[in-house]
């Protein structure tokens, strides 16, 4: 996270600036020309759902109004970080439920109307473009998935090999065992690579990324994915990005069954959980997966983000698979399980509590919500 940070801070607002021209406000480190904006409609926004990431807002505003974002650098100067895994995730949830919400406010509408061509790719792809196509990647996942399994099941799969095997179509028997290679969250890391190399020099910024590796850091990446998806989606299609309080404490602290599982159970364990079935009922139904080799082969990147989705918040956990704590976090989350609370019971009490919590948005936006 940190690394990210530094890329971002640097090499990223440079070249938003120049020559992309499209860099907005990111936080604290900007400042405002505050007699500029109190003349163009102000500084404060007019909702707390819409306007959850403040910042970025403010840069639209500037640039609709004709002003244009610079980036001056004067010293560098590291910034504390989110550094628990449930920190991060829970910032990265704020930032893409934020960026749900700029899809649909007015401000991205008319900035995609009137910047040229060029200039609104670039805008595209520094703001909603990227959590956009972080969310076609995971449904991309899916929709291949859910094909395979299809073929399987009809026979199609099976007549498909009959028939290459019969006719000895190479071709053919290419597409069916077509290695299904997607960027699973590994190339974020780039960046930071390119900033270490200013930095420091290519081979000490090829050997950190080497070091990240080892330290399981596409694992990182690969649950990061499922953050971003989950709640930018959700946004897109449910509304109410809301401030998430990160704390930014302590972390080595080890955290309870119940409080990841609260914070993951829809987002990673559900659809990892999902995604797995699918590939042991494919596994057991496909004629392409009777060869082993094959079968890895396809799948191997699948099984990878079923594995990262359920196993990074224990991994990265501080005394995860500690015997005794183990003990503790499931006589803890059974309480959590069975409490019958009042009508002022909280989330992290009760089950029962958390679950209406988790489903409250379907009241509104589901099938037989109402507006």
């Amino acid at each position: 996270m940190s690394a990210q940070e530094t890329s971002f801070v640097t090499l990223g607002q440079r070249v938003l600036a120049n020559p992309l021209k499209v860099r907005m406000h990111y936080g604290h480190p900007d400042v405002f020309d505050r007699i500029w904006f109190l003349s163009r409609g102000g500084i404060s926004k007019a909702s707390r759902v819409i306007n959850i990431s403040e910042d970025i807002f403010a840069g639209f505003n500037c640039t609709l109004r004709g002003g244009n974002v610079t980036h001056h650098e004067y010293i560098q100067v590291g910034k504390g970080r989110d550094v628990g895994l449930n920190q991060i995730s829970m910032f990265e949830a704020k930032v893409a439920s934020g960026n749900g919400e700029q899809v649909l406010s007015r401000d991205v509408y008319r900035l995609g109307h009137r910047l040229d061509f060029f200039r609104m790719l670039s805008f595209y792809y520094t703001t909603i473009g990227f959590y956009f196509n972080t969310m076609m990647v995971v449904l991309t996942v899916y929709a291949f998935l859910w094909g395979r399994l299809y073929m399987a099941l009809s026979g199609i799969e099976g007549a498909i090999k009959g028939a290459k095997d019969s006719t000895n179509n190479s071709a053919l028997g290419a597409v069916l065992n077509q290695q299904f290679v997607i960027q699973l969250g590994l190339f974020t890391a780039l960046p930071m690579i390119v900033e270490n190399s200013l930095e420091h020099g290519f081979l000490a910024a090829v050997w950190d990324f080497l070091t990240m590796q080892i330290q399981l850091a596409s694992i990182f990446y690969t649950f990061s994915l499922g953050t971003k998806t989950h709640y930018f989606g959700r946004t897109l299609l449910h509304g109410g990005a809301k401030y998430r309080a990160t704390g930014r404490g302590f972390v080595v602290q080890h955290k309870g069954f119940a409080e990841n599982y609260r914070l993951y159970a829809r987002s990673h364990f559900v659809k990892a959980i999902e995604l797995g079935v699918i590939l042991t009922v494919y596994a057991s139904y496909s004629a392409v997966a009777a060869d082993t080799f094959v079968y890895i082969v396809m799948t191997i990147s699948s099984w990878f983000l079923v594995v990262s989705w359920v196993m990074a918040p224990f991994v990265f956990n501080p005394s995860g698979f500690d015997w005794l704590k183990t003990v503790y976090d499931f006589d803890d989350f059974m309480n959590w399980i069975w409490y019958r609370g009042g009508v002022f019971t909280k989330a992290e009490q009760s089950w029962e509590t958390w679950w209406y919590e988790e489903q409250s948005h379907l009241k509104t936006t589901g099938l037989w919500g109402s507006c």
